[in-house]
């Protein structure tokens, strides 16, 4: 269930469903880099202002599922604007500014954006833009990347599968909520 926080800035009521914190695993595949799986860790918040504050890391897995080393990190800030456009400010760790423009789709929680302007410093790889598209499916969060180079056109690159991850205080709220149940805790079923 998705839950809108009371101090969250009123802007911000069509994206409340990225946030939180989130974790799941994926796949990375492109030309000229080792094809793998890759965990990640994302995290969407906000202080009141109109805008969401977001943290992405990820790193690669091997067969049993274990974190082998650091794949990728980018920090950002998220808006949206009354017309449903969603504008996007985001640094990698590879030397990579980006400002992506799109939108929320249509009574869906689902943002498709691109770039429209990159900057790279000397020492990041070669890397000319890219277009990502997020969602909510079924309470998981969903993302698909696609990238291009000078030598690669635009592809799939990335995508991941997200589940919303719960802290010890929330799971704490949620006993004390709960329902009165009866004490074999098989009635409430019939």
């Amino acid at each position: 269930m998705i839950q809108i926080p009371s101090d969250l800035h009123p802007d911000l009521v069509p994206l409340v469903f990225l946030l939180g914190d989130w974790a799941g695993a994926g796949v990375t595949d492109f030309p000229g880099a080792e094809k793998a799986n890759f965990g990640q860790e994302v995290s969407f918040t906000h202080d009141g202002r109109d805008f969401l504050e977001y943290h992405s890391h990820t790193w690669v897995l091997d067969s049993e599922g274990n974190k082998v080393k650091p794949l990728e990190s980018e920090s950002g800030f998220w808006r949206i604007g009354k017309d449903r456009k969603v504008e996007v400010v985001m640094v990698r760790d590879d030397g990579v500014v980006e400002v992506w423009y799109g939108e929320l789709a249509d009574k869906k929680p689902q943002i498709d954006i691109a770039t429209d302007a990159v900057a790279r410093t000397a020492a990041s790889g070669p890397y000319s833009g890219g277009k990502r598209l997020y969602g909510y499916v079924k309470s998981d969060l969903m993302w698909v990347g696609e990238k291009q180079t000078p030598e690669v056109p635009l592809r799939p690159y990335m995508s991941a599968q997200l589940k919303k991850v719960v802290s010890p205080e929330d799971v704490a709220d949620m006993a004390r909520n709960l329902p009165d149940m009866p004490d074999d805790g098989i009635a409430f079923f019939k």
